[in-house]
């Protein structure tokens, strides 16, 4: 069954976050106030399917908690689409999502991501490929942003006319990264564009989201489907309650649920796949908005171990 037709309208997703939404912090997060769809971090398929597979598979880690789950891919060689897809169909997934939004220089310089709005031949290999992977046993989705130096709706046209199964759009272009307001205007023009050419495509809007009522009238208004958070979730890590009160919590509170998170990350990484530095940018979701917080951090980012870490939070 394809997992989007069983979600609620409107759903809310945990936004695939680089080095952010591994299995520790989505278990964290299911445990605080689950999303209805989790994503996990991208995961580059040419490098899976090469000899440096073992350094990524971490990434495609996944637990009982934090389903269902999607599986995001990212990289150049439709032909690595295909086996990568090919291979997601068993191993727990809900979904398969292309990244064809990330912004990074490097990755738009090999032609990736963002960079496909620029070949838009390649980018319909790349689709072709993961669906005749998943054989019709997974969803294929596509999150982008609204275009590249500019607004260009050719390319949500062009990607609706490939009819995935969902459609996420991040309310920015590649240039604006993140330094201004999500458009929520063109998303909703994008949803018209849904409406009119790929009507069973479930769309999803993706910026400036910070609290659940604002996801709903957002939906509402702009209609989507559902709502995807990612920086939101640094503000509140539990975003996706019905009645948050984050910001009521004490230091002791904030400080025991960051501990938490950190001793998840030692039992999880016994073989050190992840580096620490990883947990060290979480210190702005857990410790803030009191007195001596920012002293904390500053000390938190000066540490070398687990050890002293949570001997510092203690």
């Amino acid at each position: 069954m394809n997992v989007y037709s069983s979600l609620p309208k409107p759903f809310f997703a945990l936004a695939p976050l680089d080095d952010v939404s591994d299995v520790v912090f989505r278990k964290i997060i299911a445990e605080c106030a689950p999303p209805d769809l989790f994503f996990t971090e991208f995961v580059n398929v040419d490098g899976l399917q090469s000899p440096g597979r073992d350094k990524l598979m971490h990434r495609l880690r996944i637990t009982y908690t934090d389903k269902p789950i999607i599986a995001q891919i990212w990289g150049k060689h439709p032909e690595n689409y295909f086996k990568t897809a090919s291979e997601l169909v068993d191993m727990g997934f809900a979904g398969i999502d292309i990244n064809m939004g990330c912004p990074d220089k490097a990755v738009v310089k090999n032609g990736c991501c963002i960079a496909l709005i620029n070949n838009r031949p390649l980018a319909k290999d790349i689709i072709d490929a993961t669906k005749a992977g998943s054989a019709g046993k997974l969803p294929v989705s596509v999150k982008t942003r609204l275009g590249f130096n500019e607004i260009d709706y050719t390319w949500h046209k062009f990607l609706l006319e490939q009819k995935l199964d969902s459609f996420t759009i991040h309310g920015r272009t590649k240039k604006q990264m993140s330094l201004v307001p999500a458009d929520w205007e063109a998303i909703g023009h994008i949803s018209q564009l849904r409406d009119e050419i790929s009507p069973n495509t479930t769309l999803i809007g993706n910026g400036d989201v910070m609290n659940r009522r604002e996801g709903i009238e957002l939906a509402s208004k702009y209609n989507v489907d559902g709502v995807m958070v990612g920086r939101g979730i640094f503000s509140d890590p539990y975003v996706f309650s019905e009645n948050s009160d984050w910001i009521n919590a004490t230091p002791a509170d904030k400080i025991a649920l960051y501990a938490k998170h950190i001793q998840l990350f030692a039992d999880t990484w016994h073989n050190k796949e992840r580096n620490i530095n990883t947990l060290k940018k979480f210190g702005k979701v857990y410790i803030n908005n009191y007195d001596g917080a920012k002293e904390l951090r500053e000390k938190l980012m000066r540490t070398n171990s687990i050890d002293e870490l949570l001997t510092l939070l203690h």
